[in-house]
């Protein structure tokens, strides 16, 4: 006998979230690791709000909403917050009852503000490292790094004389043939962006530039920056970002053919870490020499160091940070340490599962 389908009427359920999620679920071993870096930051979240006034978000709502932002390719805030309205997993995850109200786009926005003032996600990436050194997950002993294009969000048409000499008002001036620099031209759109090309035959875009640092043992991401686009970004970060981490004596950093520089060499070998740099002997002389590529270390650095693409090609690909959807170095910053730290969270669960 054929059923009928019955009408969507039922009012009530007696079934909690909890139970609706299974228990092999892989949100399920992210929450639990993001819920102890949320409590790790209690103080900061203490210190950012008011003692009195109408209570808001809570902040932990809001940094679990961007997690599932960056887990499942969400593209804006407000596909998220449709998402949020009829998506019982997210709302499990962020900690959203059945009935509970999900908050405006523009509340999202403006609470938002607030952590990035205070560096949220610098502190988040944090307490997700220590959860990862405490797993014994971290070497600190060998390391990689590489740099990689975040293009802004602003178009060629928008890079504009300072002046503001020649082209039409709008930006709808034909820019072709016209020569245009950094030093004489300015995005409208974004000024902190830089005309900037990875390498020869490449275009060029305006972007700016994330530099992550790699710990060799299980591929985890322990240091990230993003700066303007230029030629030496790269050496520079590579630097700082050794300098901010911790690391045994004579640690090794391993890199592409672009930190082939003798002024970054002698820095790491003053720093302590042996340079693992890729040798660019084309029309030039490596600063790397034999006294360095003899040992069978420099191989093994130069093969485990290309397992840093798969962070860069996550956050590009999974965390949507090809092209960014924000303004400004700093707003842009806070979403690529962010996505780092959504990317170690998924490392670490597969480690854990595969354990």
């Amino acid at each position: 006998m054929r059923r009928e389908p019955p009408d969507q009427g039922a009012v009530w359920s007696y079934v909690r979230l909890e139970e609706r999620v299974p228990q092999d679920h892989p949100l399920r071993r992210i929450r639990a690791m993001t819920d102890r870096a949320l409590r790790d930051l209690d103080p900061l979240f203490d210190r950012l709000y008011a003692k009195t006034g109408r209570p808001s978000i809570p902040p932990e709502w809001l940094l679990r909403a961007l997690l599932l932002q960056a887990l499942y390719s969400v593209r804006s805030e407000r596909l998220l917050m449709e998402e949020l309205q009829y998506n019982l997993l997210f709302r499990w995850f962020v900690g959203l009852e059945v009935d509970d109200r999900v908050w405006d786009v523009t509340v999202f926005t403006k609470n938002r503000e607030r952590l990035l003032r205070g560096d949220v996600a610098q502190a988040f990436f944090s307490a997700v490292i220590a959860q990862a050194r405490e797993q014994d997950l971290l070497s600190d002993e060998h390391f990689s790094v590489d740099g990689t294009l975040i293009e802004a969000w602003a178009g060629h048409k928008s890079f504009r004389p300072k002046d503001a000499a020649g082209g039409t008002p709008g930006g709808s001036g034909d820019f072709k043939g016209r020569p245009r620099r950094n030093d004489t031209h300015q995005s409208t759109t974004d000024p902190e962006a830089r005309l900037f090309r990875k390498g020869d035959g490449h275009e060029a875009r305006l972007a700016f530039l994330g530099h992550v640092l790699m710990d060799h043992r299980c591929g985890l991401a322990v240091g990230g920056t993003l700066t303007a686009a230029d030629g030496f970004a790269e050496r520079a970060a590579a630097l700082a970002l050794v300098r901010s981490v911790t690391r045994r004596p004579r640690a090794t950093l391993a890199a592409d053919k672009a930190y082939d520089a003798a002024e970054l060499v002698g820095a790491l070998r003053e720093e302590g870490v042996t340079p693992h740099v890729a040798q660019n002997t084309t029309r030039r002389r490596s600063a790397i020499d034999g006294r360095t590529t003899r040992h069978p270390g420099y191989a093994m650095s130069q093969q485990a160091r290309r397992a840093i693409e798969r962070i860069n090609g996550w956050i590009k690909t999974v965390a949507l940070m090809r092209k960014t959807r924000h303004r400004g170095r700093r707003r842009v910053g806070w979403a690529f340490t962010f996505a780092l730290a959504a990317y170690d969270l998924v490392r670490m669960r597969n480690l854990a599962v595969a354990a």
